[in-house]
């Protein structure tokens, strides 16, 4: 932890002093991940010090981090259902096409010239890009107990690919935005009065606190210690209610202990739902008020911070190089559909701030939330429009209709087990089935727009700033 913090500070000071960095808005945690990766993989295993620690630490800070997240509470009555279906949508779609792409391009290697590459690497596309470095680690090492070796490092490895494609190709289509009249350049304005470029406040400025309530006497006990403990508490119980599941399925046997091993990959699901839970029960005995969403928020960003620097950090070379070639063409591949698919649908979509949904969007498809928030505010610096409000509103259904996904994903890897490439031919036709599921939702929220100049990638409307 004590590294993994020295490599943040000195990351926020470069990204405050060096113009690549502040242009391209790169991650501080990312930066100090690719710090770290070296050391970790040529420097530190010489003086006894592996990478275990740092996999425990995004193993449990993505847990942390998903329970913080699903806690918040809407505060807000929600203008339009529209527009959180329509978020939903978006981030599903690409969810799907990812997962469709990636699958395809893995059996045709299968078939060609990597005929061992294991059949479920092409769903690392999405849990890399879409879910991020740690969902993607816990199940790649969930597949490693199963006798794959070094997949905890290849989905790691798709979680930092995915933020560069946020990074800079989240930057470049901001910049071709603005250049085609996609939105305003009046929209930019504030952007030169803030100082999301560097990262850091000028001395003697501050942030907006308006909005921030302690709801706790300091006398008795911190107010972000009690946001803490109700984080932790929370995990207790999903940390008890898996080990119960895990105990109920070693009473069937060897198949029920593979699967409770294989649970535990997903430990981050069962995490949200038992927040969900929770918040639940503080809604039912009218208590909800003592969930701080602005407190949640900080220890979320203080998790997934460390969790994509420890990440990274983790990233093992020599499976880099074991793998470079398809993860190169996958990567890339899925890469250039999420962009180019995401902005034609999301500009036929949205129906008001379409630019800001898309950017916000296209940021959490490739990386994680926090860096669709850094896009979003490179135009909507103060979070403004109502793009960020409705993504949150729109997570819970979301990730209770992505669960399907995550649940099949151990599938291929139990066909490869045998030795057949059935399963993952099943859950191919699953992610197909989703893709006409999300057609049905575009064709009914597109209207007249839905094949109306289809050769073009955006949408024009009479008010390009929208």
């Amino acid at each position: 932890m004590s590294i993994i913090g020295a490599a943040l500070l000195l990351t926020t000071w470069i990204r405050a002093r060096i113009r690549f960095f502040q242009r391209y808005l790169v991650p501080n945690a990312l930066t100090a991940g690719f710090i770290l990766f070296p050391l970790y993989n040529w420097v530190f295993g010489r003086i006894g010090m592996d990478t275990e620690n740092l996999k425990n630490i995004v193993f449990h800070f993505l847990n942390l981090s998903f329970i913080a997240m699903t806690l918040r509470v809407s505060i807000e009555k929600r203008r339009s259902n529209r527009d959180v279906f329509a978020t939903s949508t978006m981030v599903l779609s690409q969810y799907v096409i990812q997962s469709f792409l990636g699958t395809v391009l893995t059996i045709i290697m299968i078939k060609t010239f990597f005929p061992n590459l294991f059949p479920g690497f092409g769903l690392f596309a999405t849990l890399g890009f879409s879910l991020g470095p740690g969902q993607a680690f816990t199940i790649g090492t969930g597949w490693e107990t199963m006798g794959f070796e070094g997949l905890g490092s290849v989905g790691l490895t798709f979680g930092a690919l995915g933020f560069i494609w946020a990074c800079f190709g989240g930057i470049f289509l901001v910049n071709l935005g603005i250049r085609k009249g996609w939105i305003s350049r009046e929209e930019l304005t504030r952007f030169n009065k803030d100082n999301v470029k560097s990262g850091l406040l000028n001395r003697g400025e501050t942030g907006d606190y308006s909005k921030i309530r302690n709801i706790t006497n300091p006398e008795a006990i911190d107010p972000m210690s009690f946001s803490s403990a109700l984080v932790f508490f929370t995990y207790l119980l999903s940390f008890l209610g898996m080990k119960g599941i895990s105990a109920l399925l070693a009473l069937i046997g060897s198949n029920g202990v593979q699967l409770a091993t294989n649970l535990w990959g997903i430990m981050f699901i069962f995490c949200g739902l038992t927040a969900m839970a929770v918040k639940s029960v503080l809604r039912a005995v009218r208590i909800e008020y003592v969930i701080d969403n602005h407190r949640m928020s900080r220890i979320s960003g203080f998790s997934v911070d460390f969790m994509v620097a420890a990440a990274i950090a983790a990233i093992s070379a020599a499976v880099i190089t074991h793998y470079l070639v398809p993860l190169l063409i996958i990567a890339g591949m899925v890469g250039l559909a999420t962009t180019f698919s995401h902005i034609w649908l999301s500009s036929r979509v949205f129906q008001d701030h379409v630019f800001f949904r898309a950017i916000l969007v296209y940021g959490a498809a490739t990386g994680t939330l926090p860096t669709g928030l850094a896009l979003l505010r490179i135009i909507d610096p103060q979070l403004e429009t109502p793009a960020s409000r409705d993504f949150m509103l729109s997570a819970g259904f979301t990730f209770l209709m992505a669960i399907p996904i995550l649940l099949t994903a151990n599938l291929p890897a139990m066909g490869a087990l045998k030795g057949s490439l059935t399963p993952t031919y099943q859950v191919l036709g699953l992610y197909a089935l989703y893709i006409v599921a999300c057609a049905a939702a575009y064709i009914l929220l597109s209207g007249r727009r839905r094949f109306k100049d289809y050769t073009a990638i955006w949408f024009r409307r009479h008010h390009s700033g929208s």
